[in-house]
């Protein structure tokens, strides 16, 4: 199966080291009622991620001891909680644009998404339970819709981020693939600062758990997806409902094209200056999509950077704004199915906004397209919402009916 997916970076005398962590993480808990939450679970880890013991290569030709680091906080508190590192997974080059080789499990013949892409497809595999991604723009939640397994992507900050290569520092976010959300809650209480769970309370008239309140984004930003993910989308909308949530339709961001200008900025003005040393030491080993980023952010003046974060600021308070009334944004987790090919990972339009106000974002699979491609539904809280946005998607998960 790896074979044909290849969801992991190519690792000599992989079996044996993952027999050997296992035997030590036996080993450190050899009682079975003491046993830490993620005990022996074995985790796949994004390619830009450093983990003692394994090269990071970032997708890129660059010289693993270039780009080398200390162990990321996130692996050492998966490890701390009895877990096993499984692998490192394909990411685009260096989290930006150029495709890695993984297929989508779906459908060998279209892509997974990016720049998650490994991490996306080794679940959807059933290779792990759980895998460790990263989300600048749409790198999560795209191709885990795509790959039809789900993805959450916190707040900002909420994960910390040491020991990862950086994309765009101002947005990039680690977040967590598994099957389902129960698969995601153990892992998130470990990685997540201060995680405590939230129970919904009651509603007094049924005393089943209370409903969020459920926001459609109407305007130019949903009209960005396809006709037929907007008709799948529809029909889940009316399910919930049916379900017995109350869906409200709320218009914002009529400006969806200067939103998109502001981060397309901010993100190419950072990724330039993230890579201005690597780059011009090892600029000709760099893939052709990353060059022509990088090239694009150094042309962006300080002036045009500090204007777009100052648009961002006043982008954030409107969409926070926008959402007194209800407790979450629904939308299309991706524009439509994954497409045809591997020279491209897909679009990240339906994740921009979310990222740009770095809102924690879930998506769960909802429905498939006309060619059998899963789509998903993308579930987006207020900032520091990430408890409640996945208690609220579990209770959206089981009126979606899709497992």
């Amino acid at each position: 199966m790896e074979r044909e997916i290849q969801a992991f970076v190519p690792e000599p005398g992989r079996t044996e080291r993952i027999a050997a962590e296992t035997a030590a993480v036996t080993a450190r808990w050899p009682d079975p009622t003491d046993r830490p939450p993620l005990f022996g679970v074995p985790v796949g880890i994004k390619d830009i991620i450093h983990v003692d013991s394994l090269p990071t290569r970032a997708g890129s030709a660059l010289p693993p001891e270039a780009i080398a680091g200390r162990q990321a906080t996130v692996v050492d508190r998966l490890r701390a909680a009895g877990a096993v590192i499984a692998g490192k997974t394909v990411t685009a080059e260096f989290a930006v644009l150029a495709p890695g080789p993984t297929r989508n499990p779906r459908n060998l013949a279209h892509t997974p998404g990016g720049s998650s892409s490994g991490s996306a497809a080794a679940v959807a595999a059933g290779m792990v339970p759980l895998a460790v991604g990263t989300q600048t723009v749409g790198s999560m939640i795209r191709p885990a819709a795509y790959c039809g397994v789900t993805a959450f992507k916190p707040t900002y900050g909420r994960i910390p981020v040491d020991g990862v290569i950086a994309n765009a520092p101002s947005f990039d976010t680690l977040g967590l693939f598994a099957p389902d959300v129960a698969g995601l809650l153990p892992a998130l209480a470990v990685v997540c600062d201060n995680w405590h769970p939230h129970e919904p309370p009651a509603d007094p008239a049924h005393g089943s758990p209370e409903l969020p309140v459920l926001a459609v984004p109407e305007g130019p930003y949903l009209e960005r997806a396809e006709p037929e993910a907007l008709d799948v989308f529809a029909t889940r909308v009316e399910r919930l409902r049916a379900a017995g949530f109350t869906v409200r339709r709320i218009p914002v961001m009529a400006d969806f094209e200067q939103v998109r200008a502001q981060l397309f900025t901010m993100n190419r003005y950072e990724v330039a200056r993230t890579h201005a040393d690597w780059f011009a030491e090892y600029g000709d080993r760099y893939r052709p999509e990353t060059v022509r980023a990088i090239r694009e952010g150094q042309l962006i003046t300080e002036v045009e950077y500090v204007r777009a974060q100052r648009e961002r600021v006043a982008f954030r308070d409107r969409m926070a704004a926008a959402l007194a009334d209800a407790d979450l944004w629904i939308t299309p987790s991706a524009t439509g199915p994954a497409p045809l090919g591997l020279t491209t990972t897909g679009s990240s339009v339906m994740c921009l906004p979310w990222s740009n106000a770095g809102l924690p974002s879930l998506t769960l699979p909802a429905g498939h397209a006309g060619n059998g491609l899963p789509l998903g539904l993308q579930c987006v809280g207020a900032a520091g919402d990430d408890e409640r946005v996945l208690a609220w998607g579990t209770a959206i998960e089981t009126a979606l009916g899709e497992g």
